[in-house]
């Protein structure tokens, strides 16, 4: 397919700079594949569609505080460092990308706080990206507990051109089954799980299982080639447990419903699909670029926000659902005023 058929005009004002006040109370729009039914319901109400033996997989990936102001030695100067990527714990090596990138240069040395944390440049690989080392002597623990101190909620760049992070950002970017530190952006379809709605659905039957991809920047990363097979994605660390693929492929041999919960557990799940079309246990890193058309061989629900135009998120949810399905969805959403993007509203699409 080509990047210019999904494109649509998305007024500003439906992208939502702030979370719902309940998470559970987002609204949904479900979807039915088979029928063509748009429902339109709140996030809560999603229990209604799963029983005894159906399966939820999320992404138990956590946030960290990814964005750090410092200022350049001698000169003072004011740089954003947002932390992309740990290289070497053991010497604190990063990849990062640093604004404005013109006054960084190899050699420069940067201070954080009051000078608590203090990172040589050794190395540039794009224009805004450095390698960078932290000079620090304790262990991984406290350099991520340094990190938590002096960083900021890594919010989309897209709500902070409208806004500033406040404390409630720290909570609510962050899944209530976050677990795994690496994300450097918040799996947005499990922002509206609350741990009442999971009980609920452990009280139904519904398995809860799962995975950890850790999300990089590359999610946000524009498709600048008009011919979808051109578009290479960011790789992203995943992990798919045993347990995990166990259940699944329980789930699968029992013609259980199995849904993930974001293209991000989506795309973990894909990339790790035995020759017979099972689960299996897997670790390791994904390129995996979804887009119709696309024969998905897990599940048969996905739980996802409302996307950008032309984005890679929205491409995976077209191949999921059907392309004319989903935009023909989101045209709706539009006209309903659902909220998009990372704290906005969620879909659900159903075989």
């Amino acid at each position: 397919m080509k990047l210019s058929a999904f494109k649509f005009d998305l007024p500003s004002g439906l992208i939502s700079l702030y979370p719902a006040e309940n998470r559970d109370e987002s609204r949904l729009m479900v979807i039915h594949k088979d029928t063509g039914k748009i429902e339109h319901k709140v996030f809560k109400d999603m229990i209604d569609y799963f029983g005894e033996d159906d399966v939820m997989v999320l992404n138990n990936t956590k946030v960290f505080p990814a964005r750090l102001y410092g200022n350049k030695e001698k000169t003072g100067a004011k740089i954003e460092v947002f932390l992309l990527r740990e290289l070497n714990a053991g010497m604190h090596l990063w990849d990062v990308l640093v604004d404005p990138a013109r006054k960084i240069r190899v050699g420069n040395k940067l201070y954080f706080g009051e000078g608590e944390l203090v990172a040589e440049v050794i190395d540039n690989t794009t224009s805004r990206g450095r390698t960078i080392r932290f000079l620090y002597d304790g262990d991984s623990t406290d350099f991520y507990n340094m990190i938590d101190t002096l960083g900021e909620t890594p919010l989309p760049r897209i709500i902070m051109d409208k806004r500033k992070t406040n404390e409630q950002d720290r909570e609510r970017y962050q899944t209530i089954f976050a677990e795994h530190i690496g994300a450097v952006a918040a799996p947005t379809a499990g922002l509206h799980f609350t741990k009442q709605l999971m009980k609920r659905l452990e009280i139904k039957g519904t398995h809860i299982t799962p995975i950890t991809l850790h999300i990089g920047l590359g999610t946000f990363r524009p498709v600048d080639v008009e011919d979808l097979t051109k578009h290479k994605m960011d790789s992203e660390n995943y992990s798919v447990g045993e347990e995990t693929a166990d259940i699944v492929n329980q789930a699968l041999e029992n013609k259980k419903r199995i849904c993930a919960v974001g293209t991000t557990t989506m795309r973990a799940l894909e990339s790790s699909v035995s020759a017979t079309n099972r689960l299996k246990g897997n670790e390791g890193w994904t390129d995996k670029f979804i887009f119709p058309p696309y024969e998905f061989k897990i599940c048969s629900g996905l739980i996802s926000n409302f996307h950008l135009p032309e984005s890679t998120l929205l491409m995976m949810s077209a191949a999921f659902g059907g392309y004319e399905l989903i935009m023909h969805a989101y045209q709706e959403a539009i006209k309903e005023k659902y909220k998009f993007y990372s704290y906005g509203d969620a879909m659900l699409i159903l075989d």
